[in-house]
């Protein structure tokens, strides 16, 4: 049975793009949320295994990924949260490691063995 995958991201583009290299060998099956507010509410609602999260998210009241990584983490502390970005995790320095994620993922390098890296079975 496949794991489950939330992805959020504001572009609906990236979105659909790393839904099919996630779903493609049946690794994960995932499902998308466009802002930190309908993250939150997918998570409450049908936690899934992992959580794919954009830090460029620009989500107006709910803040950046890492504003929304916290917010997922009061929530939900067992779910792990991947942050990923266009650009490369130096540029973020000690916020990635302040952060409540396990771990990041430039989006260039998206697939499922990396995300698997993560995600315990």
């Amino acid at each position: 049975m496949p794991r489950t995958v939330l992805i959020v991201d504001d572009d609906p583009g990236f979105r659909a793009v790393a839904r099919a290299l996630l779903e493609a060998d049946g690794e994960f099956a995932a499902t998308e949320a466009g802002s930190g507010a309908e993250a939150l509410a997918a998570v409450l609602r049908s936690p899934p295994d992992a959580v794919l999260l954009d830090i460029g998210l620009s989500d107006g009241e709910d803040g950046d990924g890492f504003a929304v990584c916290r917010a997922l983490y009061g929530v939900a502390p067992a779910i792990p949260v991947v942050l990923c970005s266009a650009r490369e995790a130096e540029l973020y320095g000690e916020r990635l490691a302040r952060s409540p994620a396990v771990g990041f993922l430039a989006k260039e390098r998206l697939s499922a063995g990396a995300l698997t890296r993560f995600v315990t079975p």
